[in-house]
């Protein structure tokens, strides 16, 4: 079992940045690829990006290409989203998720949720 708590959401202005922190506990939780979703009410849960185990690889969504980074520290168990620029549209819940895959991704584990807004 693995648990995820995702910190560092809150309000911010539109250019402004934003850096989420999940951190994960539990057996094994460096060997798992890990990625970030959002979602807004009424829509479904969206794929922003995603990091394999050893951080070789990574992958983001087209609408934050350029603008989010994906990292990892697998010796403090933590997974980071860097949000630059953001803008209105960027505001979710924004949730982390584990995957025993990078390529076939399957969420094994799914954090709270932290809520992002950013007003115009």
């Amino acid at each position: 079992q693995v648990q995820l708590v995702e910190s560092g959401g809150g309000l911010v202005r539109a250019g402004d940045p934003l850096r989420l922190s999940c951190a994960a506990s539990g057996r094994t939780g460096s060997s798992y690829a890990m990625g970030w979703f959002r979602q807004v009410p009424g829509k479904e849960r969206e794929f922003v990006a995603k990091i394999s185990s050893g951080a070789a690889l990574i992958y983001y969504a087209d609408y934050v290409k350029g603008r989010f980074t994906i990292s990892r520290d697998n010796a403090k168990n933590t997974v980071y989203l860097q949000m630059n620029s953001l803008k209105p549209k960027d505001t979710a819940v924004y949730y982390c998720a584990a995957s025993l895959l990078f390529g076939t991704w399957t969420t094994k584990f799914w954090g709270q949720g932290t809520q992002v807004t950013v007003s115009s």
